[in-house]
């Protein structure tokens, strides 16, 4: 056997070997969506993944059993106000902690990092006597400001910083020796190289937001204010029961933005995880 036929069984066995490790984790995102199409007593029926009827009238009375076309934007707009100013902040934050040189900039950083140890489930009762002081109750406010100053915008100041560890300072001080700013600096130079760290960010703080469930259950009330996670648990039927066929479209047709920004930015993500433990 030749090295070239020797490679290609070996890329072939590679091959066959993800795909059966990746059979666990895709297996019940296939079950998600074939549980869509059907009825309720086929779900519960003799499994099969592929439906016996094809019930396509699901995912249009998902539309029509509660408002989940505008809880749907609701949580687009807001998952997508939380990622451009967390990026915006994250990357200011984290130029500044990683190319400023300041008294405390170490024990900030230790202290941003140990805010990550308290969950939030122990925060949000002074979170909630504190919104509810700023008279924000029933609105989107909490849901904007909580991640975007909160333990998720340490995440993503973080990675930031840590990306920024590793950009050439000759860059940065040709840029300045060219008249920019410490502003422009970051602006012109070092934001446009840490698009992969953006993109991991962005990714990162949207799907975040785009799951909180324990925010919207304590803030909202109003049912045309509902995120899509609030609103999935909303599926149930006259007795309180969960209407399985509806409760699993409404999810396959809510995963959709989560997977399209992923596949666009799955590259940067990987570069972005690659390089972020180069320099502590």
């Amino acid at each position: 056997m030749t090295s070239r036929q020797t490679g290609i069984l070996y890329r072939i066995c590679w091959t066959v070997a993800l795909l059966l490790l990746a059979v666990p984790f895709v297996f019940p995102f296939l079950w998600m969506i074939s549980g869509g199409f059907k009825s309720t007593t086929e779900i519960f029926g003799a499994p099969t993944l592929i439906p016996r009827i094809w019930r396509f009238e699901n995912f249009a009375e998902v539309f029509t059993y509660q408002p989940l076309a505008r809880q749907y934007f609701n949580s687009l707009y807001i998952a997508g106000t939380v990622t451009v100013l967390t990026l915006f902040i994250a990357s200011l934050a984290g130029y500044a902690l990683a190319r400023i040189r300041f008294a405390g900039a170490g024990l900030l950083m230790l202290f941003l990092v140990m805010a990550l140890m308290v969950p939030e489930e122990v925060t949000i009762i002074p979170n909630f006597f504190l919104i509810r002081a700023m008279g924000l109750i029933d609105t989107h406010w909490p849901l904007i400001l909580l991640p975007v100053f909160g333990p998720q915008g340490v995440v993503a100041t973080f990675l930031m910083r840590q990306f920024f560890l590793a950009l050439p300072r000759e860059l940065e001080e040709a840029g300045k020796m060219d008249g920019l700013s410490r502003f422009g600096v970051w602006w012109r130079i070092a934001l446009p190289m840490s698009r992969p760290a953006l993109a991991a960010v962005a990714v990162i703080t949207f799907l975040h937001s785009w799951n909180l469930f324990l925010e919207p259950l304590i803030f909202l009330s109003s049912l045309e204010k509902f995120t899509l996670p609030l609103a999935l648990s909303n599926f149930n039927d006259s007795y309180g029961l969960p209407l399985w066929n509806l409760q699993l479209a409404a999810t396959s047709v809510a995963v959709i933005p989560v997977l399209v920004i992923y596949l666009i930015a799955q590259r940067h993500i990987i570069e972005s995880f690659a390089l972020s433990g180069v320099k502590g």
